[in-house]
């Protein structure tokens, strides 16, 4: 290492409040993420009969465009990871943003169902690409007992941004048409992304290296996380792969839990929406009811991240899948705009309290130095459930012959999930269960 090395990386200081200006602008590209599969999140579905031809009761047709975005998706965060170590957060980022600029213009011009699926590929490498990189960026600039905060903070905005982008366009669609309000909501969000990524965004894989350097020589902080043993400076992408994915319990837990919440997005994207407008809700309010899930899962992660810090992971990811899938089962037990807002409620406050203390859980006791591989790993997995889940309740809605059978095969995923979670996880907060 050269002099100039060390000055650099004395003079990287982490924490939120010395890399605010920074810290905020990463807070606005995850909101725009959000905004940009938000825009598809409500309007496509609800209207894939009457605008995109999708016949009547084609739940496995329905939910093909979900699976197609759940494995791309899965597939970008398995080596955005590996790839932003190599080349920069931020050419990766920028790389997200380019994958999104047709997708508005395919909706638009789409003469079909399979077009939609097309631009949901392209959705799927932004995702991967872009949400990736947002997280990886705040957890290298922020404190270890920051963790919990600083990505209940980036999903609260990534979500809250979803949840805007439901009800924006369901209304831009009810005014202007559902091509046309899709066109200029998407077109506006990627172009602003874009030119905020070129002018403000900073690369911050040097502070990852940083701490990397300084956990190596042992002049690192604070209580010593409980690392996985036997894995050298640098491993291959094979062991960091095999590691996260079945070697480690821990690891293993985390991620199929991970995976499995993914079937309630998946449930909340596909049925949610042909659910309400069958039950006799408008488009705008059906907007309103999926909103409440998006505002309350983003929202309340202002909190359930940084409560982590203080009470641990554990605890709030097991009781976080469960009172997710409750909210799931209790869509179905009455009706009503009052009931469904409620039962939505539930399940985004569930999701708030295991979506960002999963991926805390996960850096916890991943190492600097392979710590975006890790998080790309996990998140590999965790966005294949949208594919596996929404295959799920395709074949499941198919042979029932009702979407209600695929609100009870999400509930009970969930609950069997978090147990499998509660037997074979442990607390991976370094200062409640240190090394």
């Amino acid at each position: 290492m050269t002099m100039s090395d060390e000055t650099t990386r004395a003079e990287l200081v982490h924490g939120i409040r010395a890399n605010l200006e920074q810290f905020m602008h990463q807070l606005v590209q995850v909101m725009l993420v959000g905004f940009t599969i938000g825009m598809m999140r409500t309007v496509v579905p609800a209207l894939s009969e009457s605008e995109f031809g999708v016949p009547k009761d084609s739940f496995m047709l329905l939910t093909a465009f979900v699976v197609a975005f759940g494995l791309v998706k899965g597939a970008l965060n398995f080596v955005a990871g590996r790839l932003s170590e190599r080349m920069g957060r931020k050419k990766v980022l920028l790389l997200g943003w380019a994958a999104a600029w047709p997708i508005p213009l395919m909706v638009y011009f789409a003469p079909s169902w399979n077009w939609i699926v097309a631009a949901t590929v392209l959705l799927g490498v932004n995702q991967g690409l872009t949400w990736s990189m947002t997280q990886n960026a705040k957890l290298d600039i922020t404190r270890p007992e920051q963790r919990g905060l600083t990505i209940g903070l980036n999903e609260f905005s990534g979500y809250v941004g979803l949840a805007l982008a439901g009800i924006i366009t369901a209304y831009l669609a009810a005014a202007l048409g559902a091509r046309t309000g899709l066109l200029i909501f998407g077109m506006v969000t990627v172009s602003l992304a874009t030119l905020l990524t070129l002018l403000w965004v900073k690369d911050t894989l040097p502070w990852a290296r940083s701490e990397a350097a300084r956990q190596k020589s042992g002049a690192g902080s604070g209580p010593a996380p409980r690392y996985p043993t036997g894995m050298g400076d640098k491993p291959s992408m094979r062991e960091v792969f095999a590691l996260v994915s079945w070697r480690d319990r821990r690891l293993a837990a985390i991620t199929q839990a991970g995976l499995v919440e993914k079937f309630v997005d998946a449930l909340v994207w596909v049925f949610y929406p042909v659910f309400l407008v069958k039950h006799g809700l408008s488009l705008p309010m059906t907007g309103w009811v999926v909103g409440i899930y998006g505002f309350v899962w983003g929202g309340s992660q202002f909190f359930t991240g940084k409560l982590s810090d203080h009470v641990g992971r554990h605890g709030p990811n097991v009781w976080g899948m469960w009172i997710c899938g409750a909210g799931v089962a209790m869509m179905l037990l009455r009706d009503g705009m009052a009931w469904w807002s409620l039962s939505a409620a539930v399940s985004g406050f569930g999701m708030a309290l295991l979506y960002p203390n999963l991926s805390a859980a996960v850096a916890d006791i991943s190492h600097p130095a392979w710590r975006g591989s890790a998080i790309g790993i996990y998140r590999f997995w965790r966005d294949l459930g949208y594919g596996i889940g929404a295959l799920g309740l395709g074949i499941t809605a198919h042979f029932s012959g009702t979407v209600d059978a695929a609100f009870w095969f999400v509930a009970i995923s969930m609950l069997i999930s978090g147990g499998l979670l509660r037997i074979f996880g442990e607390e991976t907060h370094p200062k409640l269960n240190p090394a």
